[in-house]
């Protein structure tokens, strides 16, 4: 070991009165394959600034104390920005770990919790979700029954990141284990508000809107866990009303009940459900107000469904300057002519 540090000592001696005294472009050349050489051997920069000035010391026997001062002034610099550099690393390399880890989850969180638009006579149904980082604290899932009735779920946990996932995937677990006859709205999120209330921290609670559409009857029934109140477009009239329905977040009673609210629909009608991360867009400094988010959903109300979600997601996406503020989940359903 001294061995090679006093043959980096005399390499590196050599190389620099090589330069004092030349300055030219081939001394520097063997600087650089100097530094390469030390960056292979793991030399520090504090050990570099020693060497240096070891180096100096033996080219200039009779330096000046204020040089001799400054260059261990830079040592000490150097010591310290080593131990930081050296930090810095190690926390570079954990981020990279947990980013590599989050990615893995969100692809996880994308396979488990994947739902498909059933096809629904008389039905067209759009949906996107879009979450602000990797993990998304929302969720919405289809239910077909062999009936030909659907059920609708859109949920929003109040948290973010693999707990939130970890939540929804019990959610979406717990509805596939439900037998066809509790399907209807109320027992639905009675039964998911004991699931969530035994095995979810008491911390973090649940928002749910579930809707389950009878073609038959053309009619809607739904029930809501404090979720954002869904809206109802009538065609005959061109307004929009709100669908307000009451009921606590899942998972803070255990024998909380909910009521169920009824709505029929007529051709060209429309029901939008979303998650706070529509409702509570801005523009600049502010919240955009409900009736901007019902302004632009009515705007793009021509287009098929699926293309509707789509134009009204990137509409708020883009006056946001590109950057979600929150996960972006929006449902809309058209009562086909």
């Amino acid at each position: 070991m001294e061995h090679t540090i006093q043959s980096n000592i005399t390499n590196y001696k050599n190389q620099l009165k090589s330069y004092i005294e030349t300055q030219n472009e081939q001394a520097l050349y063997k600087a650089e394959k100097l530094s390469k050489s030390f960056i292979k051997n793991n030399i520090l920069p504090e050990e570099i600034v020693n060497i240096h000035i070891q180096a100096l010391e033996e080219l200039y026997p009779n330096l000046s104390e204020d040089i001799r001062n400054s260059m261990g002034f830079l040592l000490e610099t150097m010591i310290a920005y080593g131990l930081a550099h050296q930090e810095m690393q190690h926390l570079k390399e954990e981020q990279y770990a947990l980013r590599s880890e989050i990615q893995v989850a969100a692809n996880m969180q994308n396979t488990f919790l994947a739902t498909e638009k059933p096809n629904i006579k008389g039905l067209d149904i759009g949906a996107v979700t879009v979450p602000m980082h990797q993990m998304n604290g929302d969720y919405y899932y289809f239910v077909k029954g062999n009936d030909g009735t659907l059920g609708i779920a859109i949920a929003d946990v109040i948290g973010k990141g693999v707990p939130a996932a970890l939540c929804m995937s019990m959610i979406k677990y717990s509805m596939d284990s439900f037998s066809e006859e509790s399907m209807n709205p109320k027992m639905i999120l009675s039964n998911l508000n004991r699931v969530v209330e035994r095995n979810v921290d008491p911390n973090m609670f649940i928002t749910m809107w579930y809707a389950q559409y009878l073609p038959q009857e053309g009619k809607l029934q739904f029930a809501s866990a404090g979720h954002e109140p869904g809206f109802y477009y009538n065609s005959h009239k061109g307004t929009f009303v709100e669908m307000e329905a009451k009921g606590l977040v899942l998972g803070v009673l255990p024998t909380t009940s909910y009521e169920q609210y009824e709505l029929e629909l007529a051709p060209n009608d429309m029901v939008v459900l979303l998650t706070d991360g529509v409702t509570e867009c801005r523009c600049g400094d502010r919240f955009i107000e409900t009736e901007e988010v019902l302004e632009v959903i009515k705007k793009y109300a021509h287009l098929p469904a699926q293309q509707h979600v789509e134009r009204v997601y990137k509409h708020f996406y883009n006056m946001q300057d590109f950057e979600l503020k929150d996960d972006f989940t929006l449902i809309i359903l058209k009562k086909s002519v």
